[in-house]
């Protein structure tokens, strides 16, 4: 929230300066870059800010270049056009990653505000005064320091460290859950923050090995938490209930990653089985890796596989968005020009933000929208009523980016703010606010992503969620061929076993997101969660044959190998009946 607020210095300067005009398109870049901004660790938001900067930054200038080219940005044919094909190329982009949506976002929303928004500074000059904005905002993440003050080790890795600190933290709660209904539950939890930890270390950095004895200690704690994982999941997978005691040790490792001092004694199981053997082996070599940090030698960056990006947005799922994009950035520019609405560029750039797909499920986003404008453009007014001048409007703008770490947390409540910070902008860039007609025009755009979201085009639909489980399935496909061929090979195993479960973690993300839609949509799902839930016992078998077969000689035991085999009858059986 500091940062929000302290993200309008821009915007204050250009004030102060006598030329407000200057500092919309900054309060802009900032504005988009906080809507970006999440918990986490510094190094993974230079990707997560500066990489849709970068494309806001093009976007705007691109924008600027129709507008000069055709006047104004006015025509019924050419801005639609340009604006339907580069819907089309950032929405199939927006389909690969978090990251690469909200480039594609803001391209698209920066083309439409650089093509319509009449403001005197040329497209060069608003692209850098753009890329200015997010700067700054990107540079107050690397340098102010996270709440809660510096812990151990330099606060440069404060998001990193506690990153890691939520795996041991989460294997300790899947070794309380095993043997109950919650075990499914704590599986999912230690996935998403084993992914999270991946994330955080693996950010751009100059060199590709880590510089610090501090960054080293942290990527062997992470890479010491994974034989844990695996140990966990196995013995859940078993199904019993375990003592309580056998959670303190990964708990005090999760204290001594955040707090910097030894972890102490911690209490080993008793060997019984394979998998309370590996879980004592995993704590044994965990307790080694966090006694001597001096001898941690300089560790790789944990990567993850994957297809390229190009491959994965010129695909079927990547087409298929991307042409919704493109149908809804066309129809809401020709509707928005054959109003003959001086300021057109409202409509189209409320459908770019409706039209996202990792904001909820499409009728729920609309309606959202609706009230959050209705509720935005209403405390706008009232807030114009009290009080006015260049100085209120940049003191709303900094409440605003104050709140929006908050109002990112509910789509309504972000439209709500986002509404009146826009609308502030609106008037220091020389405008009239006119509150109620971009009320009406978002409702057009509300209804306009709605039928465009709808509307049968050709070729199946549901590409998304068949994409998502067919690299799921080929991920465990390759981490059990791997685990019955070479499961002397712990290092590749575990990178496979990662691949696994991140990429069922998606598909099942894919699978909700769909089923949550209205029925012409989501009943192109229907039987997808079925592939999912076989997928998931496969995995998890294949966890726990790894973990059996890294601790006896004698090869698999006849009763995993026929649990393993009836997983794979279910899988084939559950992908024989077609999805949607």
């Amino acid at each position: 929230m500091l940062r929000g607020a302290l993200a309008a210095v821009p915007l204050l300067l250009s004030v102060l300066a006598e030329r407000p005009t200057a500092g919309v398109p900054a309060a802009l870049g900032a504005m988009l870059a906080g809507i970006n901004d999440r918990p986490g660790s510094r190094r993974a938001s230079v990707a997560r800010l500066g990489l849709p900067a970068l494309a806001g930054s093009a976007g705007l200038l691109c924008g600027s270049v129709v507008a000069e080219t055709v006047g104004d940005g006015r025509s019924l044919v050419v801005v639609p056009l340009v604006f339907g094909l580069l819907g089309l190329g950032a929405g199939a982009i927006s389909s690969t990653g978090p990251v690469a949506s909200a480039c594609g976002t803001q391209v698209l929303v920066a083309v439409v505000i650089g093509a319509g928004m009449p403001l005197p500074e040329p497209g060069t000059v608003r692209a850098l005064l753009f890329l200015a904005g997010a700067g700054w905002l990107l540079l107050l993440r690397l340098v102010l320091p996270s709440p809660g003050g510096r812990r151990s080790g330099p606060y440069a890795l404060d998001g990193e460290r506690e990153a890691v600190a939520a795996v041991y933290e989460a294997v300790a709660g899947l070794l309380l859950a095993a043997g109950s209904p919650g075990a499914r539950a704590g599986r999912t939890a230690l996935s998403a923050t084993l992914d999270q930890a991946q994330d955080a270390l693996s950010g751009p950095r100059l060199r590709r090995r880590a510089g610090s004895a501090a960054e080293r200690r942290l990527h062997a704690r992470y890479a010491a938490a994974l034989p844990l994982a695996e140990a966990a999941t196995a013995l859940a997978w078993a199904g019993v209930t375990l003592p309580v005691r056998f959670s303190e040790g990964p708990r005090r490792l999760a204290a001594a990653v955040r707090s910097g001092v030894p972890c102490g004694p911690l209490p080993a199981p008793a060997g019984t089985d394979a998998g309370l053997r590996a879980l004592d082996d995993a704590l044994l070599r965990a307790a080694a890796v966090f006694d001597r940090p001096a001898r941690v030698p300089p560790g790789e960056r944990p990567g993850r596989p994957g297809t390229s990006v190009l491959r994965r947005a010129w695909s079927s799922a990547g087409l298929e968005y991307g042409l919704r994009v493109a149908v809804s950035c066309a129809a809401s520019t020709v509707l928005a020009q054959w109003l003959h609405h001086e300021h057109w560029y409202w409509l189209p750039a409320t459908t770019v933000f409706l039209v996202k797909p990792d904001l909820g499920p499409l009728a729920s986003r609309v309606v959202c929208r609706a009230v959050g404008t209705v509720a935005g453009a209403a405390v706008f007014g009232v807030l114009g009523v009290l009080s006015s001048g260049p100085s209120a409007l940049v003191a709303t703008v900094a409440l605003c980016g104050a709140l929006l770490p908050v109002a990112t947390r509910h789509f309504a409540l972000q439209t709500g703010v986002v509404t009146v910070l826009v609308l502030s902008l609106v008037l220091l860039g020389g405008e009239p606010a006119a509150s109620w007609a971009r009320v009406v025009e978002s409702l057009l755009a509300c209804g306009t992503v709605l039928l465009t979201g709808h509307l049968p085009l050709p070729g199946r639909r549901g590409h998304g969620v068949r994409a998502a489980l067919d690299t799921a399935v080929g991920a465990a496909h390759r981490y059990l061929g791997h685990v019955l061929d070479a499961p002397e090979d712990k290092a590749l195993g575990g990178a496979l076993r990662r691949d696994a479960y991140r990429s069922l973690a998606k598909a099942r993300t894919a699978i909700d997101l769909s089923a949550a839609e209205l029925p012409p949509v989501s009943r192109h799902s229907a039987g997808s969660e079925g592939v999912a839930g076989a997928l998931e016992q496969l995995i998890d078998t294949t966890t726990a044959c790894a973990v059996e077969l890294g601790h006896r000689a004698a090869g698999l035991p006849a009763a995993h190998a026929e649990v393993l085999a009836a997983h794979l009858s279910e899988l084939d059986r559950a992908r024989a009946v077609p999805v949607g």
